[in-house]
């Protein structure tokens, strides 16, 4: 977790939520009062964002304890606690929101990605990540995309080169796309690593005679023509598959040899996973 990252997540979070005060927990609960809440799981799937739940309960207020039963990555059922919090009890309610919202969103995730995953199992191919995510919530996103058991695409337009279709239409062609990212990449003291996507196998043969990169996409390939590229570029750069790939087909995908297959529904579209944080009455 990068600490410093998330409490300013939290702190900021926590302001567009709370404002001026919590007026209906300040209305209703006398200042002092102690409680308990448990996270209860009303959905099967897998647990995500218990971490940062403990790091919001925590800015909230540093005197609020917190029991955990369930970590990160744990398969869960309905009915099952994955946590119980003591302490002020307008702290709790103030921490709440936050904490589900959060909760809820990166277990889905969490949930969808272990499914592919679990489809995945027995062959070399690995589950990634995309740029698709929630303004804001990126990190949130693709840290519960890895809980999954998913691997993480670059994290933004700063930490790795993908020259995308447009990048190469723009530019006038692969080998002026490849040439004028290394002469900048050089002139800017850059040292990132280079991916580039091609559309069809004759863009492909583009990409091999010219080099210079280190990892190929593959963009809405069929699975003869992946099949025949991921032959073709043998083992050469590492690859990627994209584009028309879904839970009913993306194991036959794998079958066709490819490193890494990336799915933007993991965080783009994905059911948030039903908790509730219910007070426990003594």
């Amino acid at each position: 977790m990068d600490k410093l990252f998330i409490d300013q997540f939290i702190v900021n979070s926590l302001d567009e939520d709370t404002g001026d005060g919590d007026h209906t927990s300040l209305a209703t609960i006398t200042a002092g009062t102690q409680g308990k809440a448990k996270l209860l799981v009303k959905d099967d799937g897998i647990l995500a964002g218990v971490e940062l739940a403990a790091e919001i309960f925590h800015i909230v207020d540093t005197n609020l304890k917190l029991n955990i039963f369930l970590n990160d990555g744990a398969k869960v059922k309905f009915g099952d606690i994955a946590f119980e919090v003591d302490g002020d009890a307008q702290s709790i309610l103030k921490a709440e929101r936050l904490v589900l919202n959060c909760m809820q969103r990166m277990s889905g995730i969490a949930t969808k990605t272990r499914q592919v995953v679990d489809i995945l199992e027995g062959t070399n191919t690995k589950v990634l990540d995309t740029r698709k995510t929630t303004p804001g919530l990126r990190y949130l996103e693709k840290w519960a995309v890895r809980i999954g058991g998913g691997v993480n695409h670059r994290f933004g337009l700063y930490d790795m080169i993908l020259i995308k279709d447009n990048h190469v239409d723009y530019s006038g062609g692969i080998k002026q796309a490849i040439k004028k990212t290394k002469q900048y990449l050089a002139d800017n003291n850059q040292q990132l690593q280079i991916e580039i996507e091609v559309r069809n196998l004759d863009e492909l043969g583009q990409v091999l005679q010219t080099g210079g990169i280190n990892r190929i996409l593959l963009d809405n390939f069929n699975y003869s023509d992946l099949r025949k590229a991921v032959n073709t570029i043998g083992g050469k750069y590492v690859t990627e598959a994209s584009g028309g790939i879904t839970i009913d087909n993306i194991r036959e995908y794998a079958t066709c040899g490819v490193d890494y297959i990336s799915v933007g529904a993991l965080t783009h579209s994905v059911k948030s996973l039903d908790l509730s944080l219910k007070a426990v009455k003594d």
